[in-house]
């Protein structure tokens, strides 16, 4: 064998050795890449005003054994606001935070990692503008009922006191009544509809409402003939029913219907002024009380004129719990021989923390509003009936 062969051979076996030696080594190790979790999306508030923050959280947990590093993108309505790179030990969590301001109105979605969410942008509400001041005028006229809305586009008054006495007109003279755009009388008892002859007989009224209850007194007969004989428009309202006079609203609560019996078939209204509302249910009993509830009609009011001069038959708890009124307001005559309002009346407001005024300790209660704001005026100074004030008067 030449020289040049067995070179050849040596050179062969060289390589092989090398190759197996190769072989042989064992191959470097190779690290997995680090595998991690993301879950529990929080967006927190779902509705801001523009220009507040939104949070938008997750969490995020490294799967394996080893420190790794994850890159978090926030996506806005499809569009990457945000990232965040995340470095966590093997098995460890924590929480990804990021913070969000939109100044435009609308809704938003949000997607992170795979999870979605969402939240809304709206214009703040703007607060209700005032309106021009109407007063409210709860007349002290003894054991009756006269209250007047006088307004600037609107003369309501609801009730006209006792027919043994001549004072409604005189009071509504006092305070500029010149006309009146509607007289209200919730049922045919004396000592509601007692002076309609002679406010009729005082001022232009647009438009009178009675219940259609029928009775057989002559003071009802003469409330009758003054309508007749005036100009005003007459109407049996019924429950349900809205009506607009000026920017006074006022929605029928009651009667659904008549059954003859005239406590029940009371006339009975929700009447607002702005953002500012009042209940009035004539001589209404607790039973005629519930049916309005069962009827559905909107109750809250910021006032509440009692039924039935403060009787313990009216103002049950649970009307007052569907009015919620602000303050509650009764009118009954001094030392009046019924024992007008009744003490179960007065403790359960009391225990309701319902301010309570009334015509026979207070004289006449004037409310004065814009539609968003309203105050007591009383013609005594004497302080609202509340929990303290009625236990020491119990005392």
């Amino acid at each position: 064998m030449s020289k040049k062969g067995l070179a050849g051979i040596l050179l062969t076996l060289v390589v092989g050795a090398i190759v197996a030696v190769a072989i042989a080594l064992p191959s470097p190790t190779t690290q997995a890449p680090a595998s991690f979790g993301v879950f529990n999306l929080g967006v927190s508030p779902n509705e801001v005003e523009p220009g507040e923050t939104v949070t938008v959280t997750v969490e995020v947990l490294n799967l394996g054994e080893e420190e790794g590093t994850h890159v978090l993108e926030l996506v806005i309505d499809g569009v990457v606001e945000q990232t965040q790179s995340m470095t966590l030990d093997g098995g460890d969590s924590a929480s990804a935070v990021f913070e969000v301001q939109k100044e435009i109105e609308g809704s938003y979605s949000v997607e992170l990692a795979g999870l979605t969410g969402a939240f809304e942008v709206v214009q703040p509400e703007q607060p209700p503008d005032a309106l021009e001041e109407t007063r409210v005028y709860f007349f002290d006229v003894g054991q009756a009922d006269a209250t007047l809305f006088l307004g600037p586009e609107f003369t309501v008054l609801i009730d006209a006191g006792d027919y043994r006495r001549n004072d409604v007109v005189p009071h509504l003279m006092s305070v500029g009544v010149t006309e009146i755009d509607l007289l209200i009388g919730t049922h045919p008892h004396a000592d509601h509809i007692g002076q309609f002859p002679q406010v009729l007989d005082s001022f232009t009224v647009g438009e009178v409402w009675m219940s259609g209850d029928l009775h057989t007194t002559r003071t009802f007969e003469r409330a009758l003939d003054a309508i007749l004989a005036s100009d005003a428009v007459y109407h049996e309202p019924r429950a349900g029913q809205v009506f607009e006079f000026g920017t006074l609203l006022i929605k029928v609560l009651n009667p659904y219907e008549l059954t003859g019996d005239f406590h029940e078939g009371s006339v009975s209204v929700h009447i607002t002024y702005g953002e500012v509302s009042f209940v009035f249910t004539g001589d209404a009993e607790t039973h005629t009380e519930q049916a309005m509830i069962d009827r559905g009609h909107d109750l809250e009011a910021q006032v509440l004129h009692l039924g039935h001069h403060g009787s313990r038959t009216s103002s049950g708890s649970a009307f007052l719990d569907a009015v919620s009124p602000d303050i509650a307001i009764y009118s009954a005559g001094k030392e009046n021989p019924y024992g007008h309002p009744h003490d179960e009346v007065v403790q359960r407001l009391a225990a309701m923390g319902i301010p309570l005024y009334g015509t026979d300790i207070h004289g006449t209660v004037v409310m004065v509003t814009d539609g968003v704001t309203y105050s007591v005026e009383t013609e005594y100074a004497v302080p609202p009936l509340t929990g303290t004030t009625v236990a020491e008067n119990m005392s």
